[in-house]
């Protein structure tokens, strides 16, 4: 039988919380479900609330009885934050993170690159916030509690017996084995997914041979939150040093090995403490105390399965890739993937899709992944360079910088950002002229703060949105009968969508319809955001439930109608 540790796992600083199995007997009585989900991790618990949120029950497996040991993903991206509010959870962590948005690196004791986020009144969360991963699933666990989803504490799947056309599971427990049917399994179970192994799905990219040591220390360092990399350092000549703040008074240090140097070795207590000495002593903090909370070693990888749809299993985060560790793009990156998935698989459960529209979500994140393997591929072989070749066009950039202000940029280490979805088969429209440079049909809509300092993604939920604003000093908005016809039409076809109407002014005939959120940007602050200073504007936009545009239109005329008509109705109720 199944023992998963029923200790509490060592902290300095977080107490983990040891939950309790369900009876064999409870577990035997509810022998199928619409969909499992193998793994309490972020991505997986991530795409269980987003499910619930749109009206579907799933049941979370768990092989373990705490959330996951170390800190582990550390820093979350704006758009993460984004999602997790989506989730429920993005309170919490900006009431105990710790915001950012700054990063250096050094070569040789000299500032040689400082990297500054941008930041603007339409931010309502910061570029970047550190906190550790047990805090962020805590505060997933809660969210699935108090949403009454179901998470299975020391169930662990010992074989898949078939996976398609339902998924029949045999799970080992303490008390014993069960099987239990589920229409669908999302594989959120890590890196080492004993699903995605089970089938023999190989990865493709590359896995560099550079390792590195993450340790997470207690020590009182008076620096700000910010990246700090150190290139070449006295200590560990060749190699690439990152520290990090994490809350609690606890410091990220990661460290490149020498080749060679196996993870054992690196790890013995005399190792440790000897480096991390040495990087304290060549900061001039030397001789201060510290304590040791956890360490592991871990290896850059970028690799994607090509398909992330396996009859019916679903892969998200690391059971589907492997990225770079460098620009934050592991856990990040899985919000996406979770995000993505949810909406379009509670809507074939509602049997508002066909089954098919799951191949949009693995054309859709595995395009997402190829691009950030391309992309971070570059700051992998940077950090850490893979052959005599790369480390010698490091070490000359790496020179030049001590100079030369044009090599600088060089040192970017592209944070991960939210993929846009330019070509997918689900998007109504190409990009029309009127939108500013990073705005794009496939992308993100924009949160743009309003009048009332709200902000415009508080008011997406999880389905699909039209967006209607008013030309600029209008109090009432043209064509707001026609959408208003178009919602009670896919109403009545089981397809619905909110209409949200933007307006730089208040009051007028308009301001009180039924089924429409009317919003009022006094400043025009949409506007400038969305279309900038462009005389042709696009005044009508269709937003997926993951927040993406889907398409946009300068007027609501009888093309716009048709088009938002046709993408809705392939997520109709089919009968």
């Amino acid at each position: 039988m199944h023992q998963p540790d029923a200790s509490p796992r060592p902290s300095i600083y977080y107490h983990y919380q040891v939950y309790p199995c369900l009876p064999l007997a409870t577990l035997k009585a509810q022998p199928h479900k619409q969909v499992v989900i193998a793994g309490a991790g972020p991505a997986g618990m991530t795409a269980a609330l987003i499910l619930k949120r749109m009206g579907v029950d799933c049941v979370i497996l768990e092989a373990e009885r705490q959330v996951s040991q170390g800190s582990r993903a550390i820093v979350f991206t704006r758009r993460s934050m984004e999602i997790l509010q989506q989730a429920g959870v993005a309170n919490r962590i900006m009431e105990n993170g710790l915001p950012w948005h700054a990063g250096n690196s050094f070569y040789r004791g000299q500032r040689v690159f400082r990297m500054d986020a941008a930041l603007s009144e339409n931010d309502r969360f910061p570029p970047l916030i550190n906190i550790q991963q047990q805090y962020l699933e805590e505060y997933l666990v809660d969210a699935c509690s108090e949403a009454g989803i179901e998470i299975r504490w020391g169930n662990k799947i010992e074989d898949i017996i078939a996976h398609e056309p339902v998924v029949t599971l045999r799970i080992d427990t303490p008390e014993g084995e069960y099987q239990m049917q589920a229409d669908w399994l999302i594989a959120a179970d890590g890196a080492r997914s004993a699903i995605r192994q089970k089938y023999g799905l190989k990865m493709e990219g590359d896995s560099y041979e550079g390792k590195f040591v993450i340790a997470d220390i207690r020590i009182d360092l008076d620096y700000p939150t910010e990246r700090l990399a150190f290139f070449d350092p006295s200590w560990n000549p060749g190699n690439t040093v990152l520290m990090h703040r994490e809350p609690h008074g606890i410091w990220r240090i990661d460290y490149q090995l020498p080749t060679g140097e196996s993870p054992e070795e690196a790890l013995r207590p005399e190792s440790l403490k000897a480096r991390i000495d040495a990087q304290l002593e060549m900061i001039g903090k030397g001789g201060l105390p510290w304590e040791m909370d956890w360490c592991s070693v871990y290896s850059a990888r970028a690799m994607t399965l090509p398909d992330y749809r396996h009859g019916h299993i679903l892969f998200v985060g690391d059971a589907a890739h492997m990225l770079p560790i460098f620009g934050v793009r592991g856990a990040n990156t899985a919000f996406q993937d979770a995000q993505n998935l949810a909406w379009k698989l509670a809507l074939v459960c509602q049997k508002r899709a066909q089954p098919d529209c799951l191949e949009t979500y693995s054309y859709e994140r595995v395009g997402a992944a190829r691009e950030i393997i391309q992309e971070g591929g570059r700051s992998t072989r940077f950090m850490t360079p893979p052959s005599h070749g790369f480390r010698l066009m490091r070490n000359a950039t790496l020179s030049l910088a001590l100079q030369h202000e044009f090599v600088r940029p060089l040192f970017h280490w592209r944070t991960s950002r939210a993929h846009t979805y330019t070509d997918s088969p689900i998007n109504a429209s190409t990009t029309p002229v009127g939108l500013a440079a990073d705005v794009k049909v496939g992308a993100v809509m924009p949160n743009v703060k309003l009048g009332d300092g709200s902000y415009l993604l508080d008011y997406l939920s999880p389905k699909f949105v039209v967006i209607i604003s008013d030309d600029a000093g209008s109090t009432d908005i043209s064509g707001m009968d026609m959408l208003c016809r178009l919602q009670h039409e896919m109403n009545e076809q089981g397809s619905p969508f909110e209409l949200l109407a933007i307006r730089t002014m208040a009051g007028g005939k308009q301001a009180a319809i039924d089924g429409v959120v009317s919003l009022v940007d006094p400043a025009g602050n949409f506007g400038a955001t969305v279309w900038g200073n462009k005389d042709k504007r696009p005044r009508v936009f269709l937003v997926r439930p993951d927040q993406h545009i889907a398409g946009c239109w300068q007027e609501p005329d009888a093309y716009c109608i048709e088009q938002i008509r046709r993408t809705l109705s392939a997520f109709a109720y089919l009968h």
